[in-house]
């Protein structure tokens, strides 16, 4: 297949997580034997970052397999560029158009349309607002445009890719609606033979969001801290809460490292020096993810058990279908700091069965959620629409 995958405003290469989805994504599409061509960003754009230039013109390079365009408008000004998207498609005659959903994107759905291509639109983030968020009630007072617009985005896509379906407007029928969860590339990450040697490494990696729970785990390993337990925590990432975590971890200064934002390519051998990653997420801050369920497919998850870590991670479905208690981690109740301790102590009380919960870890990864078993998903979604689409034009020729 011939695919264009569209990533409107997304960093590629990148460290945010739609950065590393989308290179895993396009990669393992390649490696599968497709000729992939990615248009991205090359970096995150302030709204004020308008040029005429890539509005109209793409450079194409090769990077990791595929073929990688740079479009540098404004993410929230992604549509300026579909003039680009509708010329760089006719003359690739993709078999196939990918599209990460943006409400403020969709040239690769136009073209789609307009070309009689099937298009596959990738959805991983609530597409409709709730009440409680400000583009909600502007889009409300408006009279909806937001939202049509979001809708039209699903009705012209031939299949939406989504890790949970109440992201997708009830408009949308269900069955065209396909389930698919994010992973790891687990040929990245390699679990060490034996633990790593010294006291407890506990592992936290995000962007530093409030709804990650940062706060709440320094909070726990303060606990852990001045209840004796001999562990060191990593803080791996940066974001907003980067700058509160320190201030509350700056009583036992030496018991915490903050590595700030580092190349994805490091995150294995980081992973492989813990002895525990830990998911605390707190969706109390994020009214999305309250109003629809967890949505976000949990990359750091993945990418914790592909390095043959236990994990800790609260008891939300779905997190709790993934990690499932005393087999590759421990869950605790979400936004209870005592008893996110108690899940971490209770990993690390014993060395042995953790390190066993981190092989148990490793295999359902392997087996359930990598990005190779994702594409090959994806490969097999996209060949059904190419078969259902040259169908269809036969009959329209006859």
């Amino acid at each position: 297949m011939r695919i264009l995958y569209l990533a409107s405003g997304i960093p590629v290469p990148g460290t945010l997580g739609g950065s590393i989805h989308t290179l895993e994504v396009a990669r393992g599409l390649a490696q599968r034997g497709h000729d992939v061509h990615v248009v991205a960003a090359s970096r995150e754009l302030p709204l004020s970052h308008v040029r005429l230039r890539p509005m109209h013109q793409l450079t194409a390079q090769s990077w990791n397999g595929f073929t990688l365009y740079h479009q540098d408008i404004p993410k929230a000004l992604s549509l300026l560029g579909t003039a680009a998207i509708i010329k760089l498609t006719k003359q690739l005659r993709p078999d196939l158009i990918m599209e990460r959903y943006y409400n403020f994107a969709g040239a690769g759905l136009i073209a789609a349309h307009r070309l009689g291509i099937p298009a596959l639109l990738e959805v991983n983030a609530l597409i409709v607002d709730p009440p409680e968020i400000l583009k909600r009630r502007i889009d409300d007072a408006l009279g909806g445009p937001f939202r049509r617009w979001a809708e039209q985005q699903c009705r012209w896509a031939s299949r939406i890719v989504t890790p949970l379906h109440t992201t997708v407007p009830a408009s949308i029928p269900r069955d065209k609606i396909i389930e698919l969860p994010w992973g790891a590339n687990v040929e990245t990450f390699t679990p060490p033979p034996t633990p790593p040697p010294g006291p407890p490494k506990v592992i936290f990696m995000g962007s530093f969001r409030a709804w990650h729970g940062v706060s709440d785990f320094v909070h726990a390993a303060r606990l852990l801290i001045e209840r004796g337990h001999p562990a060191h925590f990593v803080l791996i990432g940066d974001g907003p809460e980067r700058a509160t975590a320190e201030s509350f971890a700056a009583p036992y200064r030496d018991r915490f490292t903050f590595t700030g934002a580092v190349p994805h390519q490091q995150i294995p051998t980081l992973l492989s020096q813990g002895h525990l990653g830990v998911a605390p997420f707190n969706t109390a801050p994020h009214p999305a993810l309250r109003a629809a369920g967890f949505f976000w497919s949990p990359l750091k998850i993945y990418e914790y058990m592909a390095a043959g870590l236990p994990v800790v991670t609260a008891a939300i479905p779905p997190l709790t279908t993934i990690i499932r208690e005393g087999i590759e981690g421990a869950l605790f109740r979400e936004g209870d700091v005592h008893d996110l301790a108690a899940a971490i102590e209770r990993v690390l009380v014993n060395p042995a069965a953790a390190f066993a919960m981190g092989q148990r870890a490793r295999a359902r990864v392997v087996a359930e959620f990598s990005w190779q078993r994702h594409c090959a998903e994806l490969e097999q979604i996209g060949k059904s629409l190419i078969k259902t689409n040259s169908h269809h034009i036969l009959r329209k020729i006859q």
